[in-house]
């Protein structure tokens, strides 16, 4: 059998259940009957919000691709006694930066161990193939971890312009309806609270709005922001590696 508490308890529920869904009826409510400048600002920070998610999807699950090929790679490239053998399995690792980085040096490598062939005297019996400059096979590495970092920031940028425009937006929004809650205050010559509230909650909408768009943009333009400064180390670090295995086995 039901207690007395277990009841009022239930009523509570309901009640409290009712009141959210009548608070959310109510928000609805003030953004359709909003004026088309509040209706406009609401609508171009829904725009800045998807946007800005579907950016967030496209990133993480890019930078996962990047994580699982990246190590793949790493393994290979390790484990390999020729360079032409990891070269062999770079199409299927298009993902991972370190790919364009070792293609780039691979090329460098090749051409100068080609000319150097060339430069041969045509009766010489062939000797050790040796690099003439170390620092031009570096060069090529720099300017392709700099090409790899500017794929991995694409579109990153738009959420740190979603973060700091958006709260922008949202207050004008806001001042705008604020504006015309006074006119409107000021038409009907009354300062009751049904008179004053209804504009004045329609223009804090806005400012809801504009941060519901700028705060997760904050946060995974920060995170997305820290995962490439961890693939530039890594870069670095495979620069390095690539350097010290040329300069060991061609110079």
């Amino acid at each position: 059998m039901p207690t007395p508490g277990l009841f009022v308890l239930a009523l509570q529920v309901d009640g409290s259940a009712t009141s959210t869904q009548t608070a959310a009826g109510d928000v609805v409510g003030l953004i359709l009957d909003a004026s088309p400048i509040s209706q406009a600002v609401l609508i171009i920070l829904l725009l800045f919000s998807v946007i800005a998610w579907a950016v967030i999807a496209v990133k993480l699950a890019a930078f996962r691709k990047v994580d699982r090929q990246t190590a793949q790679f790493i393994q290979v490239f390790r484990t390999s006694a020729k360079f032409s053998d990891v070269q062999s399995v770079c199409a299927s690792l298009g993902h991972s930066p370190l790919v364009g980085m070792f293609q780039a040096g691979y090329a460098e490598l090749n051409a100068q161990l080609r000319h150097g062939s060339a430069a041969d005297s045509p009766g010489a019996a062939p000797g050790r193939p040796t690099l003439k400059s170390l620092n031009a096979v570096d060069r090529a590495l720099l300017r392709a971890s700099s090409a790899e970092v500017s794929k991995l920031e694409k579109r990153v940028t738009f959420l740190a312009t979603t973060a700091s425009i958006a709260p922008f937006i949202g207050l004008f929004g806001t001042v705008w309806g604020i504006m015309a809650a006074f006119m409107n205050i000021g038409a009907q010559g009354s300062t009751d609270l049904s008179v004053v509230a209804p504009p004045i909650a329609e223009a804090l909408i806005a400012t809801a709005m504009g941060l519901f768009a700028a705060i997760p943009a904050v946060y995974f333009y920060n995170h997305l922001t820290t995962r490439v400064k961890q693939f530039t180390t890594d870069m670095d670090d495979f620069a390095l590696e690539f350097l010290n295995i040329a300069e060991r086995n061609f110079t």
